[in-house]
């Protein structure tokens, strides 16, 4: 079976429809469960289009330019490969924001976007003119810049361990804009003792795979940087390390945020009930999968 465009299209134009539609043959032999959508926004990026822009011009009789088909061509290849989308345009969405995304930092999920909104309601609800959040395991950067760039007058940390991620959370900072926003590179468990009892909002999105747990999905198996994923021998290794670090960095009544595996919520709420933490609720996706534990210092 072959993963390769039909390599007499590289050099010359081609109708747009006629692109997508063998792109997306294409990525459906590859095992690509959204392949028609993939080769859209890949062609999309290339030419500048938005998804819908390039819906519209396939059905005007469009055509992609020789030297646009050849790069499209490439795209779709190493799509079909299974690398992820986000590799390959380099850039990711999160709630408002498209965020810069390559190798070395966990590509943000649709999922997360929902457990995002917990902090950035609890920091809304604070009455102080200046709420404070702390985001453990900033990755991207993508929840603490969503924290910032959505509660204007808060101020936010984004805590990072991975040289590499950390890049691109300092891209990402740079990118937004965030000047309420601070990217420092150090060990969660080690961050920021100044502010011991003071902070408004922890919010962390942990690795939470256990160790022999691996991933269906090869963009996640073979992309993903394994610090982002795996959390020890049940997952939950990193896991007491945010709810120590939450327990030292909130205020009496202080909000706790983490997103956790669909199999994970009885634990997790166990562990923080054990470690003294207060109101511990589990929440779930929109595909009804518990995904995140809420707790109060």
């Amino acid at each position: 079976m072959s993963l390769t465009l039909e390599p007499t299209r590289h050099a010359e134009p081609q109708p747009l429809a006629l692109a997508v539609a063998e792109a997306t043959a294409l990525l459906e032999r590859a095992g690509v469960p959204s392949a028609r959508v993939d080769a859209e926004l890949l062609i999309g990026h290339i030419l500048g289009l938005s998804r819908g822009q390039v819906q519209a011009k396939s059905m005007m009789d469009a055509t992609v330019p020789a030297s646009d088909n050849a790069r499209f061509t490439a795209y779709v290849e190493r799509r079909a490969a299974r690398e992820p989308l986000q590799h390959i345009t380099g850039k990711a969405p999160f709630r408002s924001m498209e965020l810069s995304i390559g190798p070395g930092a966990f590509v943000p999920r649709p999922e997360t976007e929902q457990v995002a909104q917990f902090a950035i309601d609890a920091l809304r609800s604070v009455p102080g003119p200046q709420p404070v959040g702390v985001d453990l395991g900033t990755g991207s950067g993508a929840i603490a810049l969503a924290m910032a760039t959505e509660v204007p007058h808060s101020k936010v940390w984004g805590v990072e361990n991975s040289p590499e991620a950390y890049i691109w959370a300092r891209r990402n900072l740079a990118e937004t804009g965030a000047h309420n926003a601070t990217m420092i590179f150090i060990d969660l468990a080690d961050a920021l003792p100044e502010l011991n009892g003071t902070v408004d909002v922890v919010i962390s999105n942990p690795p939470y795979i256990p160790r022999d747990a691996i991933p269906r999905d090869p963009e996640v198996r073979l992309f993903d940087p394994e610090h982002a994923l795996y959390g020890g021998e049940d997952g939950l290794d990193v896991v007491h390390a945010v709810s120590a670090t939450g327990l030292r960095l909130l205020h009496a009544g202080g909000t706790l945020v983490m997103e956790h595996g669909e199999m994970q919520g009885a634990a997790i709420a166990a562990l923080l009930r054990a470690d003294g933490w207060n109101a511990v609720a589990t929440h779930r996706d929109l595909l009804g999968r518990d995904r995140a534990t809420t707790a109060l210092r």
